[in-house]
């Protein structure tokens, strides 16, 4: 809950006055405090200084894509973990149905429906400043029809507020992808490993590991390319093969597991910052570049060591009160109690 307090010519006098032991913190404490006209225990986290960067479209993919420049992606799923992304300088930052594990505490991402989705969608699309915004359509909301797969798509774009959408699967879904980029709604492919079908697969397991499977994933990436998709996503994939595949292809291939020889890469946030707890599972293809779990952690304990051995709150912490009114309340309560 916040509010709104200004302060008033008496009580800045008060201030002022030499009497009040409160100038005694020196005129940088009563400067402040006469600037300062709204105090709230919350407050949007704003947009802090970054350098200015142009809004990243389809164009400026394909502009990289043609210039051999890497296509840097990540996910988010609230934001605050946009924030920071925008921030880094993202190029894509990708709502991936992942949260439903790592924002959700969900067991897979077939558990997620699409206005989960969809709200996570705007939650990153708030703080989404320049990185190219993309969707996942969740499993059960595109896989009947591509009338059914172009509304939910609609949904995502106009409810999410994101730029694109992306779906997983190859062949059998090319008709579905282009009913989609026909309406004009950008589209990510997915192609390699599945995970909403991992059921199908027998798990999450390594695809084009054999010739025949090599083949199906180099098929596949053909088929969402001629529907329309601006770029594909490789997924699990041996290094070797996804090298081939993405000189093969006239789009970008954004690579997870799939070695560095794709067109640009994606990691989940959460695996690579290290927000997680010590022993959980990570793919073998996860760099961690924190520990966001650990300093979190002794952040938190040290805020409840404070708070039991009552450090905190220090008295820069409190706000103040004018003496004489101290004095005045005080009497008040005293000449109550008599």
């Amino acid at each position: 809950m916040s509010r709104s307090v200004t302060t008033s010519r008496s009580l800045q006098k008060s201030l002022l006055s030499p009497k009040s032991p409160l100038t005694a913190a020196g005129p940088l404490w009563v400067a402040r405090s006469q600037c300062q006209t709204r105090q709230s225990s919350h407050s949007p986290l704003g947009n802090p200084s970054a350098p200015q960067r142009k809004k990243v479209t389809i164009n400026t993919l394909r502009s990289l894509h043609q210039k051999d420049e890497p296509i840097t992606m990540i996910t988010a799923h609230d934001f605050p973990s946009a924030h920071v992304a925008d921030h880094a300088g993202m190029e894509i930052i990708l709502v991936g149905d992942s949260l439903a594990m790592v924002a959700l505490g969900m067991e897979d991402t077939s558990e997620v429906v699409l206005d989960e989705m969809i709200l996570h969608c705007r939650s990153v699309s708030r703080a989404t400043k320049a990185a190219f915004t993309i969707g996942d359509l969740p499993m059960g909301c595109y896989e009947i029809a591509p009338e059914q797969a172009l509304e939910s798509a609609i949904r995502v774009v106009k409810e999410g507020r994101v730029q694109g959408v992306k779906l997983e699967g190859g062949v059998e879904f090319a008709p579905t992808i282009e009913k989609i980029t026909r309406a004009g709604i950008p589209v990510l492919g997915h192609v390699g490993l599945t995970p909403q079908r991992q059921h199908a697969m027998g798990g999450f397991r390594v695809q084009g590991k054999t010739t025949t499977g090599a083949i199906k994933v180099l098929e596949d990436a053909l088929a969402v390319q001629a529907a329309g998709c601006f770029a594909v996503v490789l997924e699990a994939v041996p290094a070797e093969v996804a090298a081939l595949v993405t000189n093969r292809l006239k789009i970008p291939t954004i690579g997870i597991g799939a070695g560095n020889g794709c067109s640009g890469q994606v990691l989940v946030q959460v695996d690579m910052s290290g927000n997680f707890p010590p022993g959980r599972f990570l793919p073998k293809f996860v760099k961690q570049y924190g520990n966001v779990w650990a300093e979190s952690l002794r952040a938190i304990e040290s805020y409840r060591s404070e708070v039991k051995s009552r450090q905190y709150p220090a008295p820069a912490h409190t706000y103040p009160m004018v003496a004489e009114e101290l004095s005045e309340f005080e009497r008040l309560i005293e000449a109550k109690r008599a």
